[in-house]
């Protein structure tokens, strides 16, 4: 489905979600609701080196057999090229603004690689985001098993959560909430992005940051799993996504038979 048919069916989709075929580079405007929250996984310009200490490098994951298919590869072609400045400018365009009450501020969530959270907390400050919380998620296993004989492989995802002045809204009942989490497995959801998230992960962070019809957006949406997991909770969700091919696949094994449940 095109941009300008997109736009113009928003209004008669508003609880459903809508994954836009379009990029933040194009710096065009669009008619949806500003966002409580913002998660996006952004690439993580490692190029080539995608597949660097994952068994799948390999045939069938045996060094023995020899190369695969992703020896050498990357994720996706736009996974050496990223521009965060582009990315956090269309981000301050989608968010909230800063409200006067307090416990009503949105916020926005970045998945990264290590490095690049230094980077993106440098930069966010120029687009008004003054504050950040980073956040941990902890896996019980790790796909560099090619690097075991150095003792310490990762086993750890990474996310910077920022906001601007006001804290982001809690919805924690007072609670203590932690920044290292644990990373769940996801063997249910449809495996259609390399990087995809697991359901449950982003539901969490969902029912944490934002109340049931509040606005949940992903500029960088992939699988499309954020939204599938916003819908889930009652919350309004959308995506932008360059690839067509994400598109399709997150419709066909996503979408579909949630909306059939739930609309």
């Amino acid at each position: 489905m095109g941009v300008d048919r997109m736009e113009k069916e928003l209004s008669d989709k508003e609880n459903k979600p809508i994954l836009i075929h379009d990029h933040f580079q194009n710096f065009k405007q669009y008619n949806i609701p500003k966002a409580q929250l913002i998660i996006a996984d952004i690439p993580y310009n490692v190029g080539i080196n995608a597949y660097g200490s994952n068994p799948s490098w390999y045939i069938d994951g045996d060094n023995k057999k020899g190369q695969s298919n992703k020896a050498g590869k990357e994720f996706f072609d736009t996974d050496k090229s990223f521009r965060l400045s582009e990315f956090l400018h269309f981000c301050t365009k989608l968010l909230k603004p800063e409200p006067k009450e307090k416990n009503k501020a949105g916020c926005m969530i970045i998945f990264c690689e290590f490095l690049q959270q230094f980077e993106i907390i440098e930069k966010a400050k120029k687009y008004g985001f003054n504050n950040y919380i980073n956040l941990v998620f902890r896996k019980n296993f790790s796909a560099q098993v090619l690097k075991a004989n150095m003792r310490i492989v990762g086993n750890c995802e990474y996310a910077i959560l920022l906001y601007r002045d006001k804290l982001p809204k809690f919805n924690n009942n007072r609670r203590m909430i932690f920044n290292c989490v644990d990373w769940y497995r996801d063997n249910e959801t449809p495996k259609i992005h390399p990087t995809q998230k697991p359901i449950k992960n982003l539901e969490e962070l969902i029912l944490l940051f934002t109340d049931i019809n509040e606005v949940v957006i992903d500029p960088v949406a992939g699988s499309g799993s954020t939204l599938l997991a916003a819908i889930k909770n009652n919350r309004r969700a959308y995506g932008f996504e360059i690839k067509k091919e994400f598109i399709k696949n997150a419709n066909k094994k996503l979408f579909k038979n949630i909306q059939k449940k739930m609309f």
